[in-house]
């Protein structure tokens, strides 16, 4: 999915305009991203967390050479789905996709034998 796809569920969902839309999802997105930037951890509820990892500098080996290599402090992102998520995603697929095969008129190949 693509943020152009989350601006057209939008403007076919809620009714709002094109533009609407748009102004609606990078004002949430320029949110989150403010928000990390700060160090801050962005939790919503249904879907998992976004948590601010701090590591700290290291002496690390190019491997190449074996040549001693100071690493920076940095800082990562990581992303922890929620459990309702998570059960949903593993969830077995619905019943309703498969075809029904006790009716003739569905689930054939269309050649009528």
């Amino acid at each position: 999915m693509l943020k152009s796809d989350l601006i057209n569920i939008l403007v076919t969902k809620r009714g709002v305009t094109q533009k609407q839309a748009e102004a609606t999802v990078e004002t949430i997105f320029e949110s989150m991203k403010e928000a990390l930037c700060r160090g801050e951890n962005i939790e919503i509820r249904g879907l998992g967390a976004f948590h601010v990892k701090n590591y700290q500098g290291y002496q690390g080996r190019n491997p190449k050479t074996g040549q001693v290599i100071p690493v920076k402090p940095k800082r990562g992102l990581l992303f922890r789905t929620g459990k309702e998520l998570r059960d949903r995603v593993n969830r077995p697929a619905a019943q309703s996709a498969q075809p029904d095969l006790s009716d003739p008129t569905k689930g054939t190949s269309g050649t009528g034998t």
